[in-house]
This record gives structure tokens, C-alpha cells and sequence, in this order.
């Protein structure tokens, strides 16, 4: 039964999780494809988001929210802190 459960539980994570990177693709295609690249297939325009490094969540979150000296614009108007999760659950997926 305790197995039963923590199986039960696992699914529903990993379905939330998938839940956001769906959510997180939305996001991407209006905010970030035309720089990025469609479904994070970088044009050699803006940093190729599949090489950022999936354990620095923090460096991503402030690129997003504040931009960056490259010339990415703060997006912290535009974009919550729960669209910025959306986000990186998408970029870490891969695309």
C-alpha cells in the first residue's frame, strides 16, 4: 500500500512538472523564440538556452527577471515568478 501511494504521489509530481513545461513553452514562444530560437533551437542570434546549466536555476531566474549585460531586456514586468518556473521547467526539458 505504501508503495501504492508514493507511486501515486510520484505520478502526480511528474505530471504537475509536465503541466509546467507545457505552460512554459506557451511562455517561451511569446516572450523568447524570436531570439532563442523555435523550441529552444538557438539561430545563433541569443544564447542557445539548451547548453544553460541545468543546476543554476538562480542565474536564470535573474537573467530572465533582470536581463543581462548582452543585451536580453528584464522581462520582471511582464513575467511572474510562477511564469519564470514554467520556463525553466521547459528549457530543462529540452524543448
Amino acid at each position: 500500500m505504501r508503495r501504492l501511494v508514493l507511486l501515486l504521489t510520484l505520478s502526480a509530481a511528474s505530471l504537475a512538472q509536465a503541466d509546467d513545461a507545457s505552460l512554459g513553452r506557451d511562455i517561451y514562444k511569446d516572450f523568447c523564440a524570436s531570439c532563442h530560437g523555435r523550441d529552444l533551437v538557438s539561430t545563433g542570434l541569443a544564447f542557445d538556452l539548451r547548453k544553460f546549466p541545468q543546476n543554476d536555476v538562480a542565474r536564470f531566474q535573474k537573467s530572465v527577471l533582470d536581463g543581462t549585460a548582452k543585451g536580453m531586456p528584464p522581462w520582471k514586468s511582464q513575467l511572474s515568478e510562477q511564469d519564470v518556473k514554467a520556463l525553466w521547467d521547459y528549457v530543462k526539458s529540452g524543448g
